[in-house]
């Protein structure tokens, strides 16, 4: 069976103030661009029957900087939607909500119409992507290869070794990494994680 590789997009402005970003579409800063570069020797050697990247331009961009051709955008792979909580940091947000969990509570609606979602609704996506690439996988004829988002990612990387999606919680992901998920005597486990050259 395939390894299941993870490429978390490099640094953006507001990765570094710690506002969430989901459909707000930054460009990755000069860090982040350096960091995206950094990781082409971590994947060469490497066979993939897929490579998909969520369509905004932070991923896409880091997908192009790798060196990776032939990267397929799927809607399914974009960042939490963090509704009425887009371009604010954690810290903010406890001023007035104090016990807000993003993995517990989700977030409400934005004012721009963006609905927002729960730990369940990312999980159900990721459930999607999951499901997409199980077949892919299975061939054993190549690696499947994701260029996406951190909290997605880690909703993701849950929902593949069988656990709720808020379990995300447990796998800290930092900009400009690689991760792997593997098998082991049949089961999905992390074979690597948060890696940088």
């Amino acid at each position: 069976m395939g390894d299941l590789l993870l490429v978390r997009h490099g640094e953006t402005e507001w990765s570094v103030s710690g506002q969430h970003t989901s459909f707000t579409d930054l460009p990755l800063t000069q860090h982040g661009e350096e960091q995206a570069k950094s990781l082409a020797p971590l994947l060469t050697g490497r066979t993939y029957a897929l490579t998909l990247t969520s369509p905004l331009r932070r991923a896409t961009r880091t997908a192009e900087l790798i060196g990776l051709t032939g990267a397929v955008p799927d809607p399914d792979l974009h960042e939490w939607d963090y509704g009425g909580y887009e371009g604010i940091t954690t810290v903010d947000i406890h001023r007035t909500r104090p016990d807000w969990d993003l993995w517990t509570d989700g977030v409400p609606p934005g004012s721009g119409g963006t609905p927002g979602e729960s730990p369940a609704n990312v999980g159900r996506r990721a459930d999607r992507v999951l499901s997409r690439l199980d077949p892919v996988l299975a061939r054993d004829d190549g690696d499947v290869l994701l260029v996406a988002h951190g909290h997605f990612l880690r909703v993701l990387t849950a929902r593949r070794l069988g656990l709720p999606p808020a379990e995300g919680r447990l796998f800290q992901l930092a900009t400009g990494t690689v991760s792997r998920l593997s098998t082991e005597h049949g089961r999905p486990v992390i074979a690597e994680w948060n890696s940088r050259p």
